[in-house]
């Protein structure tokens, strides 16, 4: 899709931890998890706790640290009067500056029966404001008012069965969005980007946070702070029947009608009891049927206000001029109460669980296990275990399951499903080989795991997975929107952006002990829950 077109990514996983980023998945598991849960985004490394005996830096580590501390001297940061954080990197190689507007707020936050509005909210947020993308909003604001009122008849006669009364009202809902059509200017928001030489324009929806990001040449940076500060100043939940639609139709396509789409949202269902991380972050086909343009608002105001936001800027700019025309643009947010604290109820697993999936599909294994939210001490301890099992065609269940045994095709991990930012899955899983089935994965998964626990680690295997960390996160270091992204996202969850460096000497205090410790602590029966996804036994006699 044309990025200028308002493409919306759909992130129902973001593989948490530089250090798993860097390894060989399974391009068939990868392109179902995007069809089901769209593509993924990196999140941080909290810090890890650190052995008494921590071992001294390493060479890499430091002849990476000028640049380092060359990269944090030139990052600004200051909050406007209002709350709203803004992070400003001055880089000058390229006249280009990437911006990314980071909104604290994810499916997670969403009340039960209104799953989905996160997702909804940031499809709507590029339909343009009372300026941009309406010929005529006083006619358009009009016809929203009768829309609504139409399908709040519409609902009601469809729970009373009234079948014409719900034909008739069909008919009028899709006649008022027909005239309300009339007043649109169909993307104008890309176009004005697009025109300017913007690329990159998109947005993502995940569990713990919505995205939205774009590059612009440096000379239109004042352009970027008055259609985003627009953007979130007066947006116009305009086309909201049509994008209704869409979305469902996104969820038929990647969940109710693909195998390995349902087999994730049962997993999840199955993995917790109350944690909101159970349910799906494209939400329930009911509670988006169900959702008012009220819905989206009320969303809107509670989790978009100043504070709840920060503003990343990458790039060739003067951090002044940077704060100034933030105070002028963005410096009109009214100051609005901070979002409530969410409370999660969620018992721990005291016994192992397991359910089989019946489909037309391939036979897959899933396997996870409870562990901790980023900011725990150990977080970067649990990616390197995932780095150990599955980073690669010399990783320690590729070699066994794949190369060796080949009772599996692939097989791969999702460290932190299907977010991070609490307590959430370390998930293993693996397509099982033709004249196999799932059960083989599964003995050979627990063999490994065992071992993990029973037998320090070699410090040539500590050693690859400290090198594949710390070149993954100078990779996402390299360019403007890489930086951006992660400036974003340590200053959110870990309440710091220089946490981004502070990790590398977290990983680099990493021990074998470390490993083993942990990989007791996750890898117990009792935290396990596991998924089979088979096809019908009589497409299987047959």
């Amino acid at each position: 899709m044309d990025s200028f077109g308002g493409q919306h990514r759909l992130v129902d996983s973001p593989l948490p931890g530089r250090i798993n980023r860097f390894f060989y998945r399974s391009a068939t598991f990868l392109l179902a998890l995007a069809v089901a849960f769209w593509a993924v985004l990196p999140t941080p490394i909290a810090q890890a706790r650190t052995a008494e005996q921590a071992p001294a830096q390493t060479v890499e580590t430091l002849s990476i640290q000028p640049y380092l501390d060359r990269v944090t001297d030139a990052v600004t940061e200051f909050t406007l009067d209002n709350g709203m954080k803004f992070i400003v990197l001055e880089r000058r190689q390229a006249p280009v500056v990437s911006f990314m507007i980071y909104a604290n707020v994810g499916a997670v936050n969403e009340a039960d029966g209104k799953t989905g509005v996160a997702h909804y909210l940031e499809h709507l947020a590029f339909k343009g404001t009372s300026q941009i993308g309406t010929t005529n909003y006083a006619a358009e604001k009009a016809l929203f008012v009768q829309m609504d009122a139409t399908f709040a008849r519409l609902k009601e006669a469809e729970k009373t069965g009234d079948e014409a009364t719900v034909t008739q009202l069909q008919a009028e809902l899709e006649a008022l969005q027909q005239e309300a059509a009339t007043y649109i200017e169909q993307n104008k928001y890309g176009q004005i980007i697009e025109q300017a030489g913007g690329v990159g324009l998109n947005a993502t929806t995940s569990a713990d946070a919505t995205r939205y990001f774009y590059s612009l040449p440096s000379n239109k940076l004042e352009l970027w702070m008055s259609l985003e500060s627009e953007r979130f100043l007066d947006p116009v939940f305009r086309e909201f029947f049509e994008e209704k639609q869409v979305i469902l139709e996104e969820r038929r396509m990647r969940v109710d009608n693909s195998p390995i789409g349902t087999m994730i949202e049962e997993f999840l269902e199955a993995s917790f009891d109350n944690h909101p991380y159970g349910r799906p972050v494209i939400g329930y086909q009911e509670d988006l049927f169900n959702a008012t343009r009220q819905d989206i608002q009320e969303f809107y105001e509670t989790y978009y206000g100043p504070s709840n936001l920060t503003a990343v800027v990458v790039g060739d700019v003067d951090p002044a001029a940077v704060q100034a025309m933030a105070e002028v643009y963005f410096g009109r947010y009214v100051p609005r109460p901070d979002p409530p604290e969410l409370e999660i109820n969620e018992p721990p697993q005291t016994a192992p669980r397991e359910f089989v999936l019946e489909l037309d599909s391939e036979p897959w294994y899933l396997e996870g296990y409870h562990r901790p939210g980023l900011n725990h001490p150990d977080h970067v301890i649990y990616g390197m275990i995932d780095s150990l099992l599955a980073s690669g065609r010399t990783s320690r269940l590729y070699k066994t399951l794949v190369s060796d045994a080949q009772v599996a095709l692939n097989i791969g991990s999702l460290n932190g499903f299907p977010g991070d930012k609490y307590e959430n899955i370390f998930l293993l899983y693996g397509l099982t080989a033709p004249g196999n089935a799932p059960e083989d994965i599964a003995t050979l998964f627990a063999q490994e795991l065992q071992r993990l626990q029973q037998e320090p680690v070699t410090q040539t295997e500590l050693d690859r997975v400290k090198t594949q960390a710390r070149a993954g996160l100078l990779r996402s270091l390299a360019s403007n929107s890489g930086m951006a992204s992660l400036l974003a996202e340590y200053e959110a969850k870990t309440g710091d952006w220089r946490n981004i460096f502070k990790d590398l000497e977290a990983i680099d205090a990493v021990t074998a002990a470390d490993i083993q410790r942990v990989a007791q602590e996750l890898f117990r029966e009792t935290n396990r829950t596991v998924g089979k996804l088979v096809p019908p036994r009589e497409s299987t006699e047959s």
